[in-house]
């Protein structure tokens, strides 16, 4: 089947067969640039399953990619993505992989410039909904329908009390908390989902606490 427009796939409401592949697909994309922050110089986009062997027909390469450049899924921009790209200077690269995956729509982005890189695996629902299941090798659940914090912080006693704590007294609610770690005692990432947006200064407050590495905030 051939498509005029990403728009008679994605369409103004995320539904039909094309839905995890288009919409999903965006949204994980948008959400590696958002937990990246900042434009990246490399793209480096691996598929896997149902992702690898339809992408081209459903749009999943140029919707990830319009996912990278922070386009919506009603941005006419998605069906230019590759072309914007190169006018920014993003070196996009796909993959694919034959490796099979516990879901069949999975996608692993890797944002990188100068300062820094960036790892993602997404899979995709089905209705735009969707799951980042790792970020830099750490194990977590995010859907990136709330307002979500990721704090990197060295593994040791009281870290998670005093992240809570400093959010309580600033009313800030948490939704949903998921902390993951590769091995004890070394480094370990909370994924802080909130009501609300948490502000710069609050996460430079946290950022200042002892024993914390990094923090970074983030809603779709």
């Amino acid at each position: 089947m051939k498509y005029s427009s990403v728009f008679e796939i994605i369409g103004p409401v995320m539904v039909g067969p094309s839905s995890s592949h288009t919409a999903g697909a965006l949204v994980i994309g948008r959400l590696a640039r958002k937990m990246f922050g900042r434009k990246p110089d490399q793209a480096m986009i691996t598929l896997y399953g149902s992702f690898a062997n339809t992408y081209h027909g459903h749009g999943t390469d140029i919707a990830i990619v319009g996912g990278i450049l922070d386009l919506d899924t009603n941005d006419e921009k998605v069906i230019q993505s590759f072309e914007l790209a190169q006018q920014m200077g993003i070196n996009i690269q796909f993959e694919l992989s034959e490796i099979q995956k516990r879901h069949p729509n999975t996608a692993q982005i890797e944002l990188s410039d100068a300062h820094g890189k960036l790892v993602i695996v997404g899979i995709s629902l089905g209705g735009g909904k969707v799951q980042i299941i790792s970020v830099n090798g750490f194990e977590l659940n995010l859907t990136g329908e709330s307002p979500t914090l990721l704090v990197l912080h060295e593994d040791r006693a009281g870290m998670i009390a005093k992240v809570a704590g400093l959010l309580g007294n600033h009313n800030i609610n948490i939704g949903h908390m998921e902390v993951s770690r590769k091995d004890r005692g070394s480094e370990a990432l909370m994924a802080i989902e909130t009501d609300q947006l948490v502000s710069e200064e609050l996460m430079r407050e946290i950022e200042d606490m002892t024993h914390i590495l990094m923090v970074s905030g983030f809603t779709c």
